[in-house]
């Protein structure tokens, strides 16, 4: 598909690059400038299609350009200048690649003919990001630069999504450019041949014991509601990894659960008991994988994924299915209504049992008589459920209890980072997620050692006046590997324990409205008190120290 500009005229390499951006559809910016790409900041100066959101570390920007890509499904777009601010955004790009997201990092470099020369704040940031993203660019002439962007956005957006890294030579915003007619490329996605859909129904369709796994790829596919109907349809179990919470419908009879380390039981039991595992846009990392031993998984394994490279990559597929989620899931169900599929009628008495394998999942208990985070965690969820908001989270045991207690009526409502587990995503991913989308709640769930990693970008929530509810668990530890040194270290303790600062004079010195809360009967009127303003706020939940996940 082609966009045409008959007109025939001259700009700047800056200018380029704006109107490149707008033709792509971006709406928005997140960054931090610097010297090197003073030009471009001078050109979103005098327009006002694109705005630009001014954050306060270059990787809190990746980390707002991925939530806004979550929620969104469109890419997220990152400016920072060269040397530190480059590298500053490694961790962030990491986070999206491993979860799979759009980004397009735009970094400044040095004059070109000055690259290679340890110039002032030169950094090699191409060979630096090879392994983490999907595609890296460096532009010299500006006469690629409009073209270099296309492929960029492309890429980004293209199969398993991703970040890509665009490094721009200084010299290139000054350098003219004729710019005749404009095109960029969309995504064309494709589903599975016939042939190996007929294969895996046929498999499934003869299974006694099938359940479907609905992973993070149904999100970015918008597989949801086609995913939802395939398993109604023929009446099957599902359960999700965590990145897939929200991709099927939670309060449904045959929904089991989370898979994985910290998952229900009955999730984790269904597919040991399974002789047929259907995997949609999975991974199946070591997180799960570790939770089931001796080729579990691998009894028969169907395997559906856009990236052919995820085939067999950590559970060997009997049969493969390369293709876009819900192309591939709606060619299978107009298969099975007009095919001659009969399903083993094992498959009914399958269903019951694994529906009877949620009564003995675990259920929460306090240890004493100070608040404890599933409390406060169930309560955030039963004030908000009606509400419909979106749900960012730092990482920790915070990040489990969200997961585990909160039930997400759709998919792109859960931002938390899953394959890399970057602690200081959640706040400046609740801040992309309340840039793109104002007319639903954001919640921040975080801990208060991850709310330090990242916790200037609350003036960013002050500045553009987005209401986002940071509530923090604070039990004056790094919780989750406090944890892991209880269990594996005989209680030594070593370099867990915080030193926290009073987050509500924290709050108040960059202006947003605070409360703390430190029994279960204060949590009702404290979440009153944050969801009835339209301002952003935080409560300051203490909590038991030795609470365990």
């Amino acid at each position: 598909m082609l966009t045409t500009d008959n007109s025939v005229r001259t700009l700047t390499g800056a200018k380029m690059l704006v109107k490149t951006l707008k033709n792509l559809g971006v709406d928005t910016i997140f960054g931090y400038p610097g010297g090197i790409v003073l030009s471009i900041y001078d050109e979103l100066f005098s327009q006002n299609d694109i705005k630009h959101i001014l954050m306060r570390h270059e990787q809190a920007a990746v980390h707002a350009a991925e939530g806004y890509a979550r929620v969104t499904g469109k890419c997220g777009v990152v400016l920072v200048t060269s040397g530190p601010g480059a590298t500053n955004t490694v961790t962030g790009i990491a986070n999206a690649y491993l979860d799979g997201y759009p980004i397009v990092v735009l970094t400044g470099q040095v004059l070109s003919n000055l690259i290679g020369k340890d110039a002032f704040q030169e950094v090699n940031i191409i060979d630096i990001t090879r392994s983490c993203t999907k595609a890296n660019f460096q532009v010299t002439n500006v006469d690629d630069l409009k073209y270099t962007l296309e492929k960029a956005f492309n890429i980004a957006t293209s199969g398993k999504q991703g970040p890509v890294v665009v490094d721009l030579a200084k010299d290139i915003f000054s350098q003219t450019t004729a710019v005749g007619s404009a095109s960029f490329f969309v995504n064309n996605k494709e589903a599975c041949p016939e042939a190996y859909i007929k294969d895996a129904l046929k498999e499934i369709c003869s299974a006694e014991r099938p359940v479907i796994v609905s992973g993070g790829g149904v999100v970015q596919s918008e597989a949801s509601k086609v995913i939802t109907e395939f398993a109604q349809k023929l009446n099957i179990p599902v359960v999700n990894t965590m990145m897939g919470l929200g991709t099927y419908p939670q309060d449904s009879e045959n929904y089991l659960g989370m898979i994985g380390i910290f998952g229900q039981f009955s999730a984790n039991e269904a597919l040991r008991e399974s002789d047929l595992i259907f995997s949609v846009g999975a991974r199946f990392n070591d997180r799960v994988t570790c939770c089931f031993k001796n080729g579990e998984l691998e009894r028969n394994f169907i395997q559906l994924d856009v990236n052919k490279n995820e085939i067999s990559r950590n559970v060997s597929a009997s049969v493969s299915l390369v293709g876009d989620a819900r192309l591939t899931l709606s060619d299978m169900i107009k298969e099975f209504e007009a095919g001659d599929y009969i399903q083993n009628p094992k498959q009914k008495d399958w269903l019951k049992v694994a529906v009877g394998l949620k009564a003995k999942n675990k259920t929460n208990r306090k240890i004493s008589d100070r608040l404890h985070s599933f409390e406060v965690v169930e309560k955030i969820y039963e004030y908000s459920k009606n509400l419909n908001p979106v749900v960012a989270t730092e990482v920790g045991q915070h990040q489990l209890w969200t997961a585990q207690n909160f039930k997400f009526p759709e998919s792109r409502k859960f931002l938390t980072s899953g394959g890399a587990g970057t602690m200081g995503f959640g706040l400046p991913a609740a801040i992309g997620a309340c840039v793109a989308d104002k007319t639903h709640p954001v919640i921040c769930i975080s801990g208060d050692g991850s709310l330090q990693m990242n916790f200037e970008e609350l003036i960013v929530c002050k500045e553009y006046n987005l209401p986002v509810k940071l509530f923090v668990l604070n039990n004056g530890y790094l919780g989750m590997v406090r944890q892991l040194q209880q269990n594996f270290c005989e209680g030594r303790y070593s370099q867990t324990k915080l030193l926290n600062p009073d987050f509500l004079k924290l709050a108040e010195a960059y202006g947003i409205k605070s409360i703390r809360v430190d029994n279960a009967d204060q949590i009702s009127s404290a979440l009153k008190f944050a969801f009835e303003i339209q301002e952003p706020v935080l409560v300051d939940f203490v909590i038991e120290p030795m609470e365990v996940v």
